[in-house]
């Protein structure tokens, strides 16, 4: 009978995965019954496998995953924003940080090219809610502090293309040789340089996946937040949620609102705010039968 082993998927290449275990690196491909009942494997799930036929057998339980890029079972995500060329979108970039949240996941924000621009106010904004380093990617400033936070943990990059996220990389591992673009003058963006999602091993510990570029970053369809649960996103609302007049309050226009409140003291930034009433518009927005759906 063929032994059955445990491992985790470090890299996807269509059909094929590539399983590292305590034997070492097999490809693998999923087995029938898994293709028939509609489950995917990816980077990051533990499986268990027979290494002598190359088939994966089952995914064991994920504690989280996303959809676009496929991965499981992250601890952290970092996103990876230009301070300019291109300029940082931060209603995009709340975004996403939202549904870090959402899915359990620990944001970690990581602003480049600050030796071509500093970054702006938003800098403190961020600061005061999430880990964030100021990283250049030619003299190598911030990168022991980015490192020291991503120590033993399985964590992902994303950025808009032009972010300088290869780059990034190449600084957290230099034997990748990531292949990188200069920014498109027409667009004021890059072309995209990644192809495919693939786990690295840090060598202060923990692994680290490449992933498409930021705007690619999605949890699926019916991952959607609700208005209800979008308050809870926001890590810097949470102290002041209880403090509504309106049990109900959406904490958007309502006197007496708790968070309102904040925003106009200063404990809570305008705009996130602004970025937290966006998201609240298009949730707002999401179908019935798509709730019906989502779990």
């Amino acid at each position: 009978m063929a032994d059955i082993e445990n491992g985790v998927i470090v890299s996807s290449m269509g059909e094929s995965f590539k399983v590292m275990w305590s034997g070492g690196v097999s490809v693998c491909k999923p087995r029938g019954v898994l293709r028939i009942g509609g489950v995917s494997p990816c980077c990051g799930d533990r499986v268990s496998f027979c290494p002598q036929d190359g088939v994966i057998l089952s995914i064991h339980e994920r504690k989280n995953q996303i959809i676009r890029p496929p991965l499981a079972n992250l601890d952290s995500i970092v996103f990876v924003v230009s301070t300019c060329e291109p300029y940082p979108n931060l209603l995009l970039l709340d975004k996403f940080l939202a549904v870090a949240e959402y899915k359990g996941i620990s944001p970690v924000i990581v602003f480049t090219k600050i030796d071509k621009l500093p970054p702006g106010d938003y800098l403190e904004v961020y600061k005061r809610i999430y880990p964030v380093f100021c990283v250049c990617n030619i003299t190598g400033e911030g990168l022991d502090g980015l490192l020291s936070e991503l120590k033993d943990r399985f964590s992902a990059v994303a950025g808009n293309s032009g972010s300088g996220k290869s780059s990034l990389l190449n600084n957290l591992c230099p034997e990748l040789g990531l292949k990188t673009q200069e920014i498109s003058k027409k667009l004021g963006r890059g072309k995209h340089t990644t192809r495919r999602t693939d786990i690295y091993p840090l060598e202060c510990g923990g692994c680290i996946a490449d992933t498409p570029g930021f705007s690619s970053f999605e949890t699926g369809r019916y991952d959607t937040i609700t208005a209800k649960e979008l308050p809870y996103c926001f890590p810097e609302f949470s102290k002041h949620l209880g403090d509504c007049r309106f049990p109900d309050c959406t904490h958007s226009a309502e006197p007496d609102c708790g968070v309102l409140n904040a925003v106009s003291s200063g404990l809570i930034s305008r705009s996130r705010h602004e970025s937290y009433k966006a998201m609240l518009e298009e949730a707002k927005r999401i179908k019935p039968w798509e709730l019906d759906k989502k779990r």
